[in-house]
């Protein structure tokens, strides 16, 4: 009986060890340079819409549910999405818009698990005709989540991705 006691104390005392060393919180972001105008790179980012022609989840499942509310490219717009196992449910919610400058929104994810996070998309000139764009997301770990992001990095995890919607933006605008 002892034995089994004991065991459990040390898989609880192991257990709070990693929650107490596991990171916090997660920032994934990557940049590309776009051979465009800014203004115009702006508009590939603005609208929810605008976003799929370019979001490498919207090639993982062409054939989503997808659903629009509010008005795209103005705060309080939502881009709902229900797809398979590669992009699961969740939506995208536009929270505050810096004209030229900067996209942010909140993605609530609904499926496969239940989470919530800050996104982000931040033009800035190069000069007249080249941009960079960086796109990025963060959030924070929740128990039990921060133990698993001990061992499987949020960056390897959705950062290829990032660098695959960029490049598809990249491609499109300087068409």
């Amino acid at each position: 009986m002892y034995i089994v006691l004991y065991i459990l104390a040390g898989l609880l005392f192991f257990i709070l060890i990693l929650a107490l060393i596991a990171p916090k919180t997660y920032n994934v972001s990557r940049t590309i340079e776009v051979n465009a105008p800014k203004a115009l790179v702006f508009e590939y980012v603005k609208y929810l819409k605008k976003q799929e022609e370019w979001s490498p989840w919207a090639k993982k499942d062409p054939d989503m549910n997808r659903k629009f509310t509010g008005v795209d490219g103005e705060v309080g717009a939502v881009s709902y999405w229900n797809g398979n196992k590669e992009v699961g449910e969740g939506e995208q919610e536009i929270t505050k818009i810096v004209d030229g400058e900067r996209a942010e929104g909140e993605l609530r994810f609904l499926k496969p698990f239940k989470s919530t996070s800050n996104c982000y998309v931040i033009t800035e000139t190069v000069d007249e005709n080249k941009t960079n764009v960086t796109w990025g997301f963060s959030g924070n770990n929740k128990f039990p989540m921060s133990i698993f992001s001990i061992f499987m990095s949020m960056d390897k995890m959705v950062g290829k991705d990032f660098e695959e919607g960029l490049a598809s933006l990249k491609t499109l605008v300087e068409k």
